[in-house]
């Protein structure tokens, strides 16, 4: 699987439609979704899932509006439920130089029940752009496993947590599987015979403790995860213990990662329950970094962190207080395809 910063060929994003995941913001959020959408297709193709010739209709029409070049957009009429495609949408590997999916079931996050026509999407998009499709088996049994549990550094090594993956108890995607059952499965699967666990996510995370709010890599050897350093909060103990399992990682190589702290914003509630606002929900496209932004004194100093680790192309915030009313932000609703020659 490659890392999420070498080059792709498109960027996957589904047209929101499904305003029970916005409550009281979804009239705002096709607007976020075109900014996002601006700013990754100046690099790169960005395929959009809509459910119906008018849905389609309704995107271009924002889109113009806000300036995208049109010719960088292509449609894919497959309905779904949601539109997080971080999770329901293809998780794409390389053999060769050779893109193919690596074909894992979704289930709603083991929590919702209306995941039927999400969990369909890998499957079409393996046969619309006509690219192999691996059925990920262990044991003869298909695997459950969401984009955001996981991140790579394209050099073999994943870190992922506990939590989400290994809970027996809450959202099991898979009933009985154990630690050397992933480790072996992400070798076999996705080319990472390393696999870094942390401990627990973030408060608010509807997922159960996805990796993509806590941790990510930004080089094959740095990784940023966010630190609360007021010991009041709620996440302080867990990201601390976090903090202190990074210090002990080694990579596929045996040599310790550079760890870099990515601070946290303020809380973010709605309707009393916290949200799980994240600087490092942030997305890696071809001409740009996209950051969650949260009107938060926090949000510049993010931004400068990034700038000075990724280089190669600006980093950008985009305002995402609307977005996160949906339990996610930037990372969550997009997905990379990568070039089949990087």
């Amino acid at each position: 699987m490659p890392a999420e910063w070498e080059r792709h060929e498109a960027t996957w994003i589904g047209w929101p439609h499904n305003a029970s995941d916005w409550p009281t913001k979804f009239p705002a959020i096709p607007h976020v979704f075109a900014e996002m959408v601006k700013k990754i297709s100046t690099g790169e193709k960005v395929r959009i899932l809509v459910e119906s010739d008018v849905h389609r209709e309704q995107a271009a029409k924002l889109l113009t509006q806000g300036g995208v070049a049109l010719e960088q957009i292509e449609y894919f009429l497959f309905p779904t439920n949601r539109g997080w495609t971080r999770d329901l949408g293809p998780i794409f590997v390389k053999t060769n130089d050779r893109v193919a999916i690596a074909r894992f079931l979704f289930n709603g996050w083991a929590k919702y029940p209306d995941w039927q026509k999400d969990n369909a999407v890998p499957l079409q998009a393996a046969r619309a752009l006509k690219v192999p499709l691996t059925e990920v088996l262990f044991r003869g049994q298909p695997v459950v496993l969401e984009g955001g549990s996981i991140d790579v550094n394209g050099a073999g090594t994943l870190v992922t947590t506990e939590e989400c993956l290994l809970d027996s108890k809450i959202q099991v995607r898979n009933p009985g599987f154990t630690r050397e059952d992933f480790e072996g499965l992400f070798d076999q699967f996705l080319g990472t015979p390393k696999v870094l666990w942390l401990g627990k996510g973030i408060a608010g995370d509807d997922t159960h403790g996805h990796v993509d709010d806590l941790c990510r890599f930004v080089t094959p050897r740095t990784l940023v995860m966010i630190r609360e350093r007021n010991a009041s909060d709620e996440n302080y103990q867990a990201l601390e213990e976090n903090w202190e399992r990074v210090q002990g990682f080694r990579l596929q190589d045996g040599s310790k990662p550079d760890a870099v702290e990515l601070p946290c914003p303020a809380p973010v509630y709605f309707d009393g329950e916290r949200l799980p606002a994240s600087y490092a929900n942030f997305y890696i496209s071809n001409a740009a970094v996209i950051v969650p932004t949260f009107n938060d004194p926090k949000d510049r100093l993010a931004l400068g962190i990034l700038s000075e680790l990724i280089t190669d192309r600006p980093v950008v915030g985009i305002h995402a207080l609307d977005l996160v009313e949906g339990y996610g932000t930037l990372h969550c609703l997009t997905q990379q395809q990568p070039n089949e020659r990087s």
